[in-house]
């Protein structure tokens, strides 16, 4: 279906949740707003074959339908299962349909959970796709910190974000890149502007330097960009 979600002027926007009206549309929305989204997945997919550990856990924190779960079941070894959990009981329900529809011999456990609750443990691949963004700044470092602390060694956290430049001419020329992007793929310019102020303060970036930072602090001591297209990274963090 169609992402027309602002294509008509709203009086009084709402601040971006996923409810039924974003999970409608997920699929088209993320593929026309987010570059390199099928690349990061395909990745987290090889990935995953490389990383995984026979007999533990992978998980997908902030599965939204499923995309990065199902790719991960196809590659993961003998034994493992994964943990799917989102906090938006419309995202998981869409989930269970997406993900039944495939065939694997991986379970999968569907949580409709604040991913900040959730208990890391024996974890050899742990994803967060475009979700850290959505947590307050200053929780962030607990969620990694956990996620460092439940993985096995050899194990990986994979963390796709957008992220803003601490240089301003960089963050305008690399934002106008973006902007165009979204026009190329038909987002007209009111459905753009009231996106953009619906996310405001309900989507706080980081810059790269802040997430590895971050991963550096949890015990990370092997991590960089994996992909990067325009302002949307992906982060592989290596547990020794």
């Amino acid at each position: 279906m169609k992402d027309n979600i602002y294509a008509q002027p709203h009086e009084a926007l709402a601040a971006f949740q996923f409810d039924e009206s974003v999970v409608a549309v997920f699929p088209d929305m993320i593929q026309r707003s987010v570059p390199g989204y099928q690349t990061i997945l395909t990745g987290i997919g090889e990935l995953t074959e490389n990383f995984s550990q026979p007999n533990s856990k992978l998980y997908d924190l902030g599965c939204s339908l499923g995309a990065a779960t199902i790719t991960m079941r196809r590659k993961a070894k003998a034994g493992c299962e994964i943990i799917a959990v989102d906090n938006s009981s419309a995202m998981i329900e869409r989930a269970k349909e997406h993900i039944l529809a495939f065939h694997a011999d991986v379970p999968v456990e569907l949580l409709c959970e604040d991913i900040q609750n959730v208990t890391i443990e024996n974890a050899s691949v742990v994803v967060i796709n475009f979700t850290l963004q959505f947590i307050e700044p200053e929780d962030r470092q607990a969620l990694i910190d956990t996620i460092y602390q439940g993985l096995k060694p050899g194990g990986i956290l994979i963390l796709s974000e957008k992220i803003h430049f601490e240089q301003p001419a960089i963050q305008s020329a690399i934002e106008h890149l973006h902007l165009q992007f979204k026009r190329a793929n038909g987002y007209s310019e009111l459905e753009i502007g009231q996106k953009r102020a619906s996310l405001e303060n309900v989507l706080i970036s980081d810059t790269e330097t802040t997430h590895l930072d971050r991963l550096k602090t949890a015990g990370f001591d092997s991590a960089s960009i994996w992909f990067q297209a325009y302002n949307f990274v992906s982060f592989l963090a290596i547990k020794s």
